[in-house]
């Protein structure tokens, strides 16, 4: 039997001589308890059901420390590329809008590309502020929250608080595993027990190094139990500030309309009174406290499309006219081709508001026609109220005591209503919903295929195979950090599909899409990459093994693959 070298991932017993764990049938029987507790992988189509003996050769494959370390290595230097690309990115003149478009927009801050060279106000040559450029963290981290909710957001700072998050769980969480658990299983001597066995240094932090039946497994259940509750006793307390502040927020927050309204679908037809009519007549007679006006949705698209336009002459125009106030001694001129790639060439400023005017009378137009006529008026509306109150109490009550009409829910913000999805049916509703239920389980199924060819490329053992001269460090990349960047390219495209998905469902709100579509994302993720990529990857090795062995033998099978789980994260 041939048989390749040790190396630090690999050991095995061979045939020629029993091993020290067969001579004795409890050594025995502790060993195999041994590796089926580790759930090492045992490609054994030498061990034989009769022979008594261990398998003849068993592969055991690890992350080695050399894969941790290239693996944090390219993480890091990743995130802290791209934190410094950020820092010194904010700091150009030309991307001063983009980084604080709320001192903008309070009017506290001007465009430093005024009054500049012409590269000065493209790029920032003040060497000082890039010694100092990472400032901006401790200086952010120091401020007191409802001064950073007035700066930034309460987004921003839910965004801050989830970073101290993990570092409230998971600092108190490493100091007792290295203070109680490494030196618990450091201590330990299962690995120095069995003989021809090459192990490494880190192999004896891990739980392996405690043998079976031992005392030592009490730390690692307590630590379990104390691990879980600080875990469940920071969330707890997390979500109740998070949502003490959420409301201290809406609560000193200016009032908008979309607080006191509420998106009725699915109102039904009548013969006598028109939609409009309907909607003012059922309200005031199920709601007349309350109820102060409402406006019916329209089938509006040309019209919006007209509006569109309208706003995307308006801001060549403003280009045009801040260009002209830079450079008063040259007009601005453009052609009147697609995209101004062709055409005569006219006066921009002067072309741009007869465009204005133009659209704005055909808009004129187009909404005097919508507004005349009864088809364009869709079986929805938005209703106003006279108190908070009385919109909660419309918003989360049924109206009616057939449940598919006189559908109520908060009425979005005007910028967040996707119009496309107002007038679906109850029906039409659940049935999108239940194909795209459907739809959803499949994407999940079958993408587990591309997901798993990526896994079975990526398998170290195969790549080594094709490849034998990889050095080393070629290895610990492939091991710790290819098989997370190819699955990072395969669900590029899965943010889209989900979307799109999202929207036949019919959502409302571009809110409740991107809510919906993170939950199928999560969902995706967990099964796809939490479960296949670690299963697959080492499935095809299996499937492989099963077909090529002999049919007098059986294969002993008690796999766990690190490096796939180590990859997938």
């Amino acid at each position: 039997m041939t048989s390749h070298s040790p190396t630090p991932s690999t050991f095995r017993f061979t045939a020629s001589s029993p091993s020290p764990a067969a001579a004795h049938p409890r050594r025995r029987l502790a060993h195999r308890s041994y590796l089926h507790r580790l759930r090492w992988l045992s490609p054994s189509p030498n061990y034989t059901a009769n022979s008594g003996l261990l398998p003849r050769r068993v592969d055991i494959i690890m992350a080695s420390l050399q894969d941790i370390v290239v693996s944090a290595a390219v993480n890091l230097g990743s995130a802290l590329a791209f934190l410094i690309a950020f820092a010194i990115l904010r700091l150009q003149p030309v991307n001063d809008r983009v980084y604080f478009p709320k001192w903008y927009l309070k009017g506290i801050r001007g465009s430093p590309s005024h009054s500049r060279g012409p590269v000065t106000k493209f790029v920032n040559l003040d060497w000082r502020m890039y010694i100092r450029f990472l400032n901006w963290m401790p200086q952010a981290l120091r401020m007191p929250e409802p001064e950073l909710v007035e700066h930034a957001g309460l987004d921003s700072v839910a965004y801050i608080r989830i970073y101290l998050l993990g570092l409230k769980i998971f600092v108190p969480i490493a100091v007792l595993a290295f203070i109680i658990l490494v030196p618990v299983n450091f201590t330990g001597d299962m690995l120095d027990r069995i003989e021809d066995l090459t192990y490494s240094n880190i192999d004896k932090l891990s739980i392996s190094n405690i043998p079976h039946g031992s005392n030592r497994f009490w730390a690692h259940i307590v630590m379990a139990y104390v691990f879980t509750f600080w875990t469940f006793y920071m969330l707890h307390k997390e979500y109740r500030n998070i949502m003490t502040m959420r409301l201290e927020f809406l609560a000193n927050a200016d009032r908008r309309p979309d607080q006191f309204s509420v998106l009725v679908r699915n109102v039904p037809l009548d013969p006598d009174e028109s939609v409009s009519d309907y909607v003012e007549h059922f309200f005031r007679v199920n709601h007349p406290d309350h109820y102060l006006l409402h406006r019916v949705v329209y089938n509006a698209n040309k019209l919006a499309k007209l509006v569109d336009e309208k706003k995307r002459s308006k801001n060549w125009l403003t280009y045009y006219e801040n260009k002209y106030e830079r450079y008063p001694a040259i007009r601005p001129t453009t052609k009147t081709g697609f995209c101004g790639l062709w055409g005569a060439r006219v006066d921009a400023i002067d072309y741009y508001t007869s465009e204005i005017q133009k659209l704005s009378e055909q808009e004129l137009a187009e909404r005097e026609r919508v507004e005349c006529d009864p088809k364009a008026i869709l079986p929805a509306a938005f209703v106003s109220f006279r108190s908070r109150w009385g919109a909660a109490v419309c918003a989360q009550t049924q109206q009616s005591s057939d449940p598919t009409i006189w559908l109520t829910e908060w009425a979005p913000e005007p910028t967040d209503v996707y119009w496309a999805n107002l007038a679906i049916p109850y029906v039409e509703l659940n049935i999108r919903r239940l194909l795209m239920a459907v739809a959803f389980f499949f994407l999940v199924f079958f993408f587990m295929v591309p997901i798993a060819f990526v896994q079975s490329i990526a398998n170290i053992d195969g790549i080594q195979r094709a490849f034998p001269f990889l050095k080393k460090f070629v290895k610990a990349f492939i091991q710790g950090v290819l098989p997370g960047l190819l699955l990072k390219i395969c669900l590029l495209l899965v943010p889209l599909v989900l979307m799109t998905m999202s929207k036949i469902e019919g959502f409302t709100s571009f809110s409740s899409l991107e809510r919906r579509t993170a939950r199928k994302y999560h969902l995706f993720i967990l099964v796809n990459v939490f479960l296949g990529s670690i299963i697959t990857g080492t499935a095809f090795q299996q499937l492989y093994k099963l077909l090529h062995q002999s049919a007098t033998e059986y294969q002993y099978i008690s796999v766990c693959k690190p490096a796939q789980k180590q990859g997938a994260h």
